[in-house]
């Protein structure tokens, strides 16, 4: 038994040192438009879903209204749009130079399947690994449900809002 635990923290300590030398020397992946850490998606997205599984999600404190919508893609429009992109538009220089590429939100599926409250823990937290920054301290929350209640009916927009998004058109 004691030969066992002897082997298991030599081991330990020589992964340990190989790791170490790795990020050292160079090798780790560095770089936006570097291939992946080995297992890098894997670690980020169980930690992110394990995160807010146990914060647990919020609900919104507004109805869902045009209203809030169009504000909600004014905010968008301003801070999300050049990396998520806009409908009928390419990938902005922005959105194709970042690792991992950033989803296209009005492009395909988006988020629209995701609940509303992972959609705002995503816009108020950011996620770490990816570019994608939190903003709560920098929008107020009103907005942060804005933009969430936007993606979440994305695939659903009222004409006016859509007219926005897509042709810059001044708000009503």
């Amino acid at each position: 038994m004691k030969r066992f635990l002897k082997d298991a923290l030599v081991t330990i300590f020589l992964v340990a040192l190989g790791a170490f030398f790795y990020l050292r020397l160079g090798y780790a992946p560095a770089a936006a438009t570097d291939s992946p850490f080995p297992l890098e998606k894997q670690i980020a997205s169980m930690a992110l879903r394990a995160h807010i599984s146990k914060e647990g999600l919020a609900k919104p404190d507004m109805p869902l209204t045009e209203g809030a919508m169009m504000e909600g893609a004014k905010v968008y429009r301003e801070y999300c749009a050049v990396c998520h992109g806009i409908a009928g538009q390419p990938k902005s220089p922005t959105a194709r130079g970042m690792y991992p590429p950033p989803p296209q939100l009005f492009q395909g599926k988006g988020v629209t399947d995701d609940p509303i409250g992972e959609t705002y823990w995503k816009v108020a937290n950011g996620v770490r690994l990816t570019g994608m920054p939190g903003y709560r301290g920098s929008l107020m929350d009103t907005q942060l449900w804005q933009v969430s209640m936007l993606l979440a009916n994305a695939n659903k927009l009222p004409p006016d809002v859509s007219a926005f998004l897509t042709n810059a058109a001044p708000p009503k």
